[in-house]
Formats: C-alpha cells, sequence, structure tokens
C-alpha cells in the first residue's frame, strides 16, 4: 500500500479504483487490481 499526500493521481490510475473513507483515513481500493491500493497521511 502507497501512503501519499494526495490521492488524486491514485485515483485515477485505473478505473476500477474507488475512494473510501474508514476510521478517519481515507483510502483509494481496487478489487481487481489490489496492487493500486494508497492511503491518504
Amino acid at each position: 500500500m502507497k501512503i501519499r499526500n494526495s490521492l488524486r493521481s491514485a485515483k485515477t490510475r485505473d478505473k476500477n479504483c474507488r475512494v473510501v473513507r474508514r476510521h478517519g483515513r481515507v483510502y483509494v481500493i481496487n478489487k481487481l487490481k489490489p496492487r493500486m491500493k494508497a492511503r491518504q497521511g
């Protein structure tokens, strides 16, 4: 999982990426390509 300051570029890498908020943190998840995961902060 990549940890980034901004998820704008992580979100646009693949069309299946979704931005999700969990426990006050923002994540990008991708069910089809799990290596596209990212977290903000």
